[in-house]
């Protein structure tokens, strides 16, 4: 009988239960054929990423976030890469925390009427006019920074989604040939975080099973020396392996199409980040899609002609597939609908603190978010732990009769008895 773990329909029946009944019907369980592309993972993550840069209205935010953990908990894997969500969430929590606190002590120059209390100021000299520390503090003061800091941990855990979904390394096999140059230079950047957060459970675990502490302050100073090395000593080794490979070789191509390859390579790029930045911009909405969709234009005919330079094969190269292009476009509809939102519901989506007002859930722009949730339902199922065969049900075989071979002997024709299951470590 084929044991469970190399059955695929048992595996398929765990995924799917995993999944949930939705998601079984309309997603099949992942494999190398049918991988979705990690390029895909991408452009959902900053699609959402986007709508969150265009409004401080904290359930909004909020939605949007839960839009992106909901997904992560249904096609997140077990590899250790796939954990870092958790410490995004973390930081962006962190990212808040620390707004609120800059916003105490430097003050702000937003006015407001709800005196919550006053802090000691300290005297600055003339030519540091326009900066306070300390003095008045006010409750219009405090809700504006928590809407700015929303905004911004809204920002880290939409990239955090992007990093515990899409697979590191076959992000990196899929890097246009125009960039093996840096190829080595985004391996140490792209691997870094995942690696550090691998360090950290492992060295987390390692402490537990001495009996040490792995909370407070101390324990976080002894670990996070080691972790960092660590982290940045296994990026760079997995760099000098790729080099020692000969990745980042190039061919000699003609110096007129090299010059064109470098004007349509930096000036998409350039069009790329002034486009983005129209986007992320309250008023450059305008021009910063055409923009962007320019820059992008210009950097894809830029990168396939600099491709002409590589003189490596790519084995078994990821496709973007069907349901690739569905989980792109999805972030790409919440972004360009949130992004329409401003100019309908422009107050909506950004409540205002003086005077204070409760926000309001807006339903169009709440609507506008949930297009992210496709995801969950097309993507392939990461499959699951399979489940073991069930025992026999009925009365136990007697014992055999003795028949004075020795037991730890058995005969050819005897099943050899299996080695016991180990017990979970802790």
């Amino acid at each position: 009988m084929t044991p469970p773990s190399q059955n695929p329909a048992a595996r398929e029946r765990a995924a799917a239960g995993r999944a949930g009944p939705g998601a079984r019907l309309l997603a099949p369980v992942a494999d190398r054929g049918n991988a979705l592309h990690p390029g895909a993972w991408w452009l959902w993550a900053l699609g959402l990423a986007v709508a969150a840069s265009r409004t401080t209205n904290p359930l909004l935010l909020g939605l949007i976030v839960g839009v992106a953990g909901y997904v992560v908990a249904a096609r997140r894997t077990d590899a250790p890469w796939a954990r870092s969500y958790g410490a995004f969430v973390k930081l962006g929590l962190f990212v808040v925390a620390l707004r609120i606190v800059f916003s105490v002590v430097l003050g702000s120059p937003l006015p407001g009427s709800v005196e919550l209390f006053t802090l000691p100021e300290l005297p600055l000299p003339d030519w540091a006019q326009g900066i306070r520390i300390g003095g008045r503090v006010t409750a219009e003061q405090l809700v504006f920074a928590l809407y700015d800091g929303l905004k911004l941990a809204a920002l880290l855990i939409c990239v955090g989604a992007a990093n515990a979904l899409a697979n590191p390394a076959r992000l990196l096999k899929s890097l246009p040939g125009a960039l093996y140059e840096a190829g080595v230079a985004v391996v140490v950047a792209m691997t870094f975080a995942p690696n550090l957060v691998a360090d950290v459970v492992r060295l987390r675990t390692a402490r537990r099973l001495r009996g040490r502490s792995t909370g407070g302050v101390g324990a976080v100073l002894r670990i996070g020396l080691p972790v960092l090395e660590g982290a940045l000593e296994r990026s760079v080794a997995v760099a000098a392996s790729m080099d020692a490979r000969g990745y980042g070789r190039t061919a000699e191509v003609p110096p007129a199409v090299r010059r064109t390859t470098n004007v349509l390579t930096l000036g998409g790029l350039l069009g790329v980040c002034a486009g983005t930045y129209g986007l992320l911009a309250a008023e450059g909405a305008g021009y910063g899609l055409p923009l962007l969709a320019a820059g992008l234009a210009a950097a894809v005919a830029g990168l396939r002609l600099g491709g002409r330079r590589s003189v490596r094969t790519r084995y078994r190269p990821d496709r973007f597939g069907p349901r690739s292009w569905l989980v792109a476009a999805s972030g790409v509809a919440v972004a360009v609908l949130m992004i329409r939102a401003n100019a309908y519901a422009p107050d909506a989506l950004h409540p205002g603190v003086v005077p204070l007002v409760a926000p309001a859930l807006p339903l169009w722009p709440a609507l506008s978010v949930l297009p992210g949730l496709l995801p969950a339902l097309v993507a392939p199922v990461p499959p699951g732990p399979a489940p073991s065969d069930p025992a026999p049900s009925g009365p136990a075989p007697s014992d055999p009769a003795p028949t004075g071979r020795v037991p730890s002997d058995p005969a050819p024709s005897d099943p050899v008895p299996s080695a016991p299951a180990k017990e979970p470590s802790a």
